[in-house]
């Protein structure tokens, strides 16, 4: 008897920029805020704008949080408090820009020295399985540090 067809999920996420002017714009998805844009200001864009390369790096960094969070709140964790930050390092080899490294680095906080070890596997594996992470052909890496209260 034949094998039944593996069914795979497709997700599309849909948004749109308008130009506001010089090198700015409006970045708009259904349902949620607009977020002012530009290039950075290196590249003669404005500042306190995001730019595509800050949302790149936050992308890194909140996919590696959500990530974290989902197996966390699977496990029954118990989490008292994640926050991070992350770099990006951009560099251009004469071929063009592209990012070379992405560093987040979460500061994780759990209720118990016992925990400590769980939450050391689990950022482990939600750095693993982190999609964004997985999509870019740049490394990333996670350094977290993981406390007990």
């Amino acid at each position: 008897m034949a094998k039944p067809k593996r069914k795979f999920k497709t997700f599309k996420y849909e948004t749109s920029v308008d130009w506001t002017g010089n090198r700015a714009g409006n970045l708009t998805a259904e349902g949620k805020p607009d977020v002012e844009v530009s290039s950075p200001p290196e590249f003669k864009g404005e500042a306190g704008k995001w730019s595509p390369e800050d949302l790149f790096v936050a992308a890194v960094e909140s996919c590696t949080m959500t990530t974290f969070l989902a197996l966390a709140f699977h496990k029954d964790l118990p989490l008292e408090s994640y926050e991070s930050s992350a770099v990006g390092t951009m560099e251009n080899d004469g071929g063009g820009y592209e990012f070379t490294k992405i560093v987040v680095k979460p500061v994780v906080r759990v209720e118990t020295e016992e925990a400590i070890d769980l939450a050391e596997r689990l950022m482990e594996k939600a750095h693993d399985r982190c999609l964004i992470s997985n999509s870019i052909k740049g490394k990333t890496r996670v350094e977290a540090d993981i406390q007990s209260l």
